[in-house]
């Protein structure tokens, strides 16, 4: 299972919202998720909230081994122990994830470039346009 995430944040902190993609292996799109957050969020917080929901869906589907690609290279370094998590707003978020991995099993987080999450980009900024 590979799931693309994106947040999102019109400002700094403003607006903000997720895109979640998820997607078997051979690239088949299971399910799209498009979910505004509120009015004062930053960006950062936004992308660890559409990793929260990524693992959210993939506890409820049963999920064993996932892969999650993220164009968010702090997210990706700090949820792979390469940086550490200094934001008192984003530690939260971040212990919340390592809490939902435990229960999945095998979860690998990759960073890609902006290019290869367009749907997850194109899911947060629907979610920013309806507000």
């Amino acid at each position: 299972m590979i799931i693309y995430t994106d947040g999102a944040s019109r400002g700094n902190p403003g607006p903000a919202a997720i895109g979640v993609v998820v997607t078997s292996s051979s690239g088949e799109v299971l399910q799209e998720i498009s979910e505004y957050l509120g009015d004062d969020h930053t960006n950062n917080f936004a992308e660890y909230s559409a990793v929260l929901c990524a693992l959210k869906w993939a506890i409820s589907n049963q999920v064993s081994s996932l892969e999650l690609r993220s164009d968010s290279e702090l997210m990706v370094k700090q949820m792979n122990g390469l940086y550490k998590v200094k934001s008192d707003s984003i530690k939260p978020l971040y212990l919340e994830c390592v809490q939902l991995i435990k229960k999945i099993g095998k979860v690998e987080f990759r960073h890609i470039r902006r290019e290869f999450n367009k749907e997850a980009d194109r899911l947060a900024n629907e979610a920013l346009d309806q507000i």
